[in-house]
């Protein structure tokens, strides 16, 4: 865990050994932000540590569903899919060039209390099986869950200052969450139960889907 906020402290450290002379004024900024992106919605609190370093602290959500995105050869289905995810992230900006102060590395992590996704597939009506006709409640329902939930580190960049020169800016940030391993599993029920058996697969199949992508618009407002 202590690791994962190794990134945020070696910035300042860099920082500080370089003795950055990027200056907001004679106090160091403040702001609150609204965040629109990949990532759903969220809010920020931004402070200035040192002339080039400032630390975020702040949540994002996001719920997405859909219907029907997929079909199922020879299967006359509905289908869901659905995908839930929310965090709360210490992140680190670090103006690197005295120059250019509208491009920032940021690296820290988040902990995601939410992280999941879900796909349902359902029978649109009867089914028959050999010489047997099936209503959908014999055939069942498939479900497919993946968990991501738990800590993630995030690496990225920014564009546009951090903090506004008057009251109000806009700023992007470009990057990535590296979610865990994520735990996946297959619940059925009727004729379908037996592709719980493929649980192990499913999770196979998923091992290597950890990268969480963000675009993200920061609308921030000096306090």
């Amino acid at each position: 865990m202590k690791k994962l906020f190794i990134l945020p402290l070696l910035l300042i450290v860099l920082c500080k050994n370089a003795n950055a002379q990027i200056s907001y004024g004679e106090e160091l900024p403040k702001s609150v932000r609204i965040n629109m992106g990949t990532q759903g919605i969220g809010a920020e609190f931004a402070f200035g540590v040192l002339p080039a370093v400032s630390l975020r602290a702040g949540a994002d959500f996001i719920p997405v569903s859909a219907n029907n995105v997929f079909s199922v050869s020879g299967f006359n289905s509905d289908s869901r899919a659905s995908a839930s995810f929310s965090n709360v992230h210490l992140l680190a900006d670090f103006v690197p060039f005295k120059g250019a102060p509208g491009f920032r590395l940021v690296g820290g992590a988040g902990y995601f209390v939410n992280a999941k996704g879900k796909i349902t597939i359902q029978p649109k009506d009867n089914y028959t099986y050999g010489d047997i006709q099936l209503n959908k409640d014999q055939v069942g329902n498939l479900n497919m869950d993946v968990n991501w939930k738990g800590v993630a580190p995030y690496l990225g960049f920014g564009l546009l200052k951090a903090f506004p020169n008057r009251a109000f800016n806009v700023n992007l940030d470009l990057g990535s969450y590296f979610l865990k391993h994520p735990d996946a599993a297959i619940t059925a029920t009727g004729l379908l139960a037996g592709n719980e058996s493929q649980s192990a697969q499913l999770q196979r199949n998923l091992s290597g889907y950890r990268f969480l992508p963000v675009v993200q618009l920061n609308f921030n407002f000096k306090i």
